[in-house]
């Protein structure tokens, strides 16, 4: 586990593997699902919006490429927050209705029966820039 954190570049390793086996907590699962959105999602806008109309037109109004780039992250951001903490929070759930939870697999595909939980949490730790999201507000 230890050498599947380094390959994945994590900066401490040996801490998520302690809390892993002594609480039980998924945490190479949890590691790797935030650092697949982060690379996938948030920071996938690091070549800009120029893709959406309203952006292409902002452009010609005279936005920076720059600013429109960092509100594209910042909305990112913030729009997995919320996903990451409505995963959690099903305030309508009842005993009539089903729920949610995300879970950790097994290689093969096989349910380990472990969830991953308050992902929301750890979001800002694992900004791949070391940063922690502070070049989203700046």
């Amino acid at each position: 586990m230890l050498g599947a954190f380094n390959q994945l570049g994590c900066s401490d390793p040996e801490g998520w593997v302690r809390s892993e086996i002594e609480e039980g907590i998924p945490q190479l699962a949890r590691y790797r699902f935030l650092r697949t959105l982060w690379l996938q999602i948030i920071d996938n806008w690091h070549d800009g919006p120029a893709n959406i109309p309203a952006a292409r037109r902002a452009l010609e109004a005279g936005a920076s490429q720059g600013d429109l780039t960092q509100l594209a992250r910042a909305v990112a951001y913030e729009t997995v927050f919320a996903m990451l903490y409505h995963l959690d929070a099903d305030e309508e759930a009842t005993d009539q209705l089903p729920s949610w939870a995300l879970a950790e697999i097994t290689p093969t595909g096989e349910a380990t029966r472990r969830h991953l939980d308050a992902l929301h949490e750890d979001l800002l730790t694992l900004d791949p820039s070391g940063r922690e999201g502070q070049d989203l507000w700046s």
